[in-house]
């Protein structure tokens, strides 16, 4: 009973990451959802595309339950950042798509098999793991990419929000983040 519970609350948990980050393209244009917003690149849409890649390995190759289609190798250094970014082939509607067959067939898996049921991680020296590090994995991995889609929407057009309703509702005015703004400046000035 507990491992049902245990397994049903971090599955929601990460459910509610994956929408959180595809709400973060809510409203953008093909350009802001693609552009490198980093030093190394990183994209709104590239992290949508990274996470669908990752997700189906971990709850597909993992547990001999291979997503049905190709994914970008990671032992293989030409493929290895593939799934960072979007190419001008690549429409958003085919990443999120994609993205949402991947959570349908990690729902299979996860509905399949129990909380100690193992798979074989070939990038962790081909470690054998249970379902739920994996659970916990994937949402810590999804969780920080989408913290990192935070910061990224906010340098876009200041919208705040860990979801599609939040990132809508009530906004501060630029001049109140300026003011904002200068106060922490202030701060961490005095405190060098």
């Amino acid at each position: 009973m507990i491992d049902d519970a245990a397994k049903a609350n971090l599955y929601n948990y990460l459910k509610h990451e994956r929408e959180a980050v595809l709400a973060k393209l809510d409203g953008l244009s093909e350009y802001d959802v693609r552009r490198p917003m980093t030093v190394t690149g990183t994209n709104l849409l590239g992290l949508i595309k990274h996470l669908a890649t990752w997700e189906a390995r971990y709850l597909g190759e993992v547990f001999e339950r291979p997503f049905p289609e190709p994914l970008p190798r990671w032992d293989v250094e030409a493929e290895r950042l593939a799934d960072m970014w979007a190419t001008e082939w690549e429409s958003r509607a085919d990443i999120i798509d994609r993205y949402r067959r991947v959570w349908e067939h990690s729902d299979a898996t996860v509905d399949a098999l129990t909380l100690d049921a193992t798979g074989r991680v070939a990038w962790w020296q081909n470690a054998e793991v249970p379902l739920f590090n994996i659970l916990v994995h994937l949402l810590a991995e999804t969780s920080r990419h989408a913290g990192h889609a935070d910061i990224l929407r906010e340098a876009v057009d200041g919208a705040v929000g860990t979801d599609a309703e939040d990132m809508a509702g009530e906004r501060h005015d630029p001049a109140f983040w300026a003011e904002r703004c200068e106060e922490i400046e202030a701060s961490a000035r005095s405190a060098s």
